[in-house]
């Protein structure tokens, strides 16, 4: 592994590992087992989490988030970046290993997306038709400004500073766009999780 190289939580090898490769290099996967083993230490400097994380039909990563919550915290503050896309099911509290509070509707659709602030987060929607972009819901509960959200004020994409490092999350049911990939994975600091 490179210093510094995304770093993908899932189940197993997915589509978006291509993609992430394709754009970057390379992309490690992190299986929820071995992100919740006490022993696991891994390197990195982002962190992407597909869409349907906290759905349990579908992947056991939202259990090793959880259990994961303060080397998670530790992880951004020092540094370290991560992506997260929708829960992908009805699962209102499905974010809070994170150390801000936020809380999600799962809602699945297609949405018109307004861009409400300007912020390098905004090119993970470049090449998609704002009219109607497929979403797995929007985000609630949240006392900061979003950078996009729905057309009636749901927000969908929302980027969060904690110390050193960020968290974006967006319910975006799509890929997201090359530009932003080779952006966000391309770190500038390798960060201990």
């Amino acid at each position: 592994m490179n210093n510094g190289s995304p770093a993908v939580i899932w189940e197993d090898k997915l589509l978006f590992l291509r993609l992430i490769d394709d754009c970057v290099g390379c992309c490690e996967l992190v299986t929820p087992q071995l992100l919740a083993a006490p022993f696991y230490r891994g390197s990195f400097g982002s962190l992407i989490i597909p869409t349907g994380f906290a759905n349990k039909e579908y992947s056991r990563v939202l259990p090793a988030l959880r259990a994961t919550k303060n080397r998670m915290e530790r992880f951004i503050r020092s540094g370290g970046e991560i992506l997260v896309f929708g829960g992908g099911g009805d699962i209102p509290d499905c974010y809070d290993w994170l150390p801000f509070p936020v809380g999600y509707h799962f809602e699945y659709g297609s949405r018109e997306i307004v861009i409400r602030t300007q912020s390098e987060s905004t090119t993970l929607l470049e090449g998609y038709d704002l009219n109607a972009i497929e979403c797995d819901g929007y985000f609630t509960g949240y006392g900061g400004d979003p950078v996009a959200s729905t057309s009636d004020g749901h927000p969908i994409l929302i980027e969060e500073r904690c110390g050193s490092g960020r968290v974006i999350m967006t319910t975006i049911h799509e890929y997201p766009s090359r530009a932003f990939l080779t952006t966000f994975c391309a770190c500038r600091k390798e960060t201990f999780f």
